[in-house]
């Protein structure tokens, strides 16, 4: 297990999109910030070199691998000198790579570890879902609870919330003010911002006595499709169609589209299992610490939009 005296030690954050830019500037910014350090994938991209001076202008270190395509015994002669290692590398990197990642983590015998499961609570949605690669992280969690080197903690976060207005997913369509209900009106989801998240991770992975060895659930917001559509309502101005898509209907959408990533989400939040619980009993509910609304987030970025 790994020792407070270790809690010293640095931290590195896989990937720096969205989630794992916001985890950076949240570490960064706290009074105890740990050092940190980004792995990034090689490359000579303007965005990339960009990336490289902000990093540096904030005291970020930077190592170079690419996770999608480095095997397992590559990845862990990177990550062996952290003491903490932050996955914010998604399901785009390719099917295997989550199982990868924890495999290099393990390996290397990192002292605390929190892998890419920013999202639903993949225990309680359980194996065979519609969304293929949710086994996956359920591989991941067996990984971890097997052995006992590597501390880990898992932070449940529910969907981004842009997501939830993203309009390949189809929920919310601003183009016709229409918001599309997955399961029934009375289906919950949870969402939270990227910066939240980020804040809330930093304070997770800060907090003393340490978190280790637990799923920690945190939300920004968490509502049912009829409190969205009042929401996007209540935003617009304007009167909302309501459209309701049946867990049947979703299932036989995917079954004639097997490959389509966005139908296989959706048919699995129409189910409602694991993917919403309750704000009041969350990380940042329990202590006070603020978190964006789905209705703020939507006044924010939707008023002007047509």
């Amino acid at each position: 297990m790994a020792s407070e005296q270790s809690d010293r030690g640095e931290i590195l954050v896989i990937g720096a999109g969205e989630l794992g830019g916001a985890v950076v500037n949240a570490l960064t910014l706290r009074d105890d910030a740990p050092p940190v350090t980004v792995l990034l994938r090689p490359s000579n991209t303007p965005r990339h070199a960009q990336l490289r001076d902000e990093f540096a202008a904030r005291g970020v270190g930077i190592v170079e691998a690419d996770v999608a395509t480095a095997p397992a015994a590559e990845l862990s002669r990177v990550l062996r000198r952290f003491h903490t290692v932050v996955s914010c590398i998604g399901f785009a990197a390719g099917p295997g790579t989550q199982r990868k990642i924890t495999e290099a983590v393990l390996a290397a015998r990192v002292p605390r570890y929190l892998p890419w499961q920013f999202g639903v609570d993949y225990d309680a949605i359980g194996r065979g879902s519609p969304h293929d690669l949710f086994d996956e992280q359920l591989d991941v969690r067996d990984m971890l609870r097997a052995q006992s080197a590597t501390e880990w903690v898992i932070v449940s976060t529910g969907m981004f919330t842009s997501f939830l207005f993203e309009p390949d997913f189809g929920v919310v369509d601003l183009t016709t003010n229409t918001v599309n209900a997955l399961g029934s009106w009375d289906t919950e989801v949870t969402v939270t911002t990227p910066e939240d998240i980020g804040l809330l991770t930093a304070e997770i992975i800060q907090t003393r006595p340490r978190i280790a060895n637990q799923v920690v659930y945190v939300a920004g917001d968490t509502i049912t499709y009829r409190e969205l559509a009042e929401i996007v309502g209540r935003t617009r101005g304007a009167p909302v169609i309501h459209n309701e898509w049946t867990v049947e209907q979703l299932l036989a959408d995917l079954h004639r589209n097997p490959d389509d990533g966005m139908r296989k989400y959706r048919a699995v939040f129409a189910q409602g299992r694991g993917v919403a619980w309750p704000k009041a009993g969350t990380f940042n509910a329990v202590r006070g610490i603020p978190t964006t609304t789905t209705e703020e987030w939507a006044r924010e970025h939707l008023s002007t939009k047509g």
